[in-house]
C-alpha cells in the first residue's frame, strides 16, 4: 500500500543567523539519510523537498470560473516542506517510519494512505 509522509513546518522568517544555517544544514544532511535508508529497504517510490509557497500559486475553478492567488498565502500558517512516498504492507508500519523521520524533532509528520478522498 502506497502512504505519503506528509513534512509539515511552521512558517519562519527569511534571514538565517550563521547557527541557524549550520542547524539547517544538519537537518538537511539527516532528512538525506532518512531518504537513503527508506531507498535501502526499497520502500522508497518518492521523495522531494518543496520550494517556499512564495514561489507557489492556487488554481481554484468554482461555477465554471477559475481564479489564481499567488503566493505567499497570508492565511497559511504552516507549510508543507516536503514528502516521502512509500509502499509498505500496513499503516502501522508506515508509522514507524515516520517516527524514524527526523523532521518529526521540528516539524510535523502527517502519514496518509494514498487512494480516494471520499467514500462513495
Amino acid at each position: 500500500m502506497a502512504y505519503m509522509l506528509v513534512v509539515r513546518q511552521t512558517l519562519g522568517g527569511k534571514s538565517q543567523t550563521a547557527e541557524e544555517k549550520r542547524v539547517s544544514a544538519d537537518r538537511m544532511e539527516r532528512m538525506l539519510g532518512f531518504r537513503a535508508a527508506l531507498q535501502e529497504r526499497g520502500i522508497l517510490v518518492a521523495a522531494d523537498s518543496l520550494r517556499s509557497d512564495e514561489e507557489g500559486i492556487r488554481v481554484e475553478r468554482r461555477d465554471g470560473k477559475l481564479s489564481f492567488s499567488d503566493g505567499p498565502f497570508t492565511e497559511s500558517k504552516e507549510i508543507i516542506g516536503g514528502f516521502f512516498l512509500i509502499n509498505v504492507d500496513t499503516r502501522e508500519e508506515a508509522v514507524e517510519w515516520a517516527t524514524q523521520c527526523p523532521a518529526a524533532e521540528w516539524s510535523t509528520v502527517e502519514v496518509r494512505q494514498c487512494g480516494p478522498c471520499y467514500d462513495p
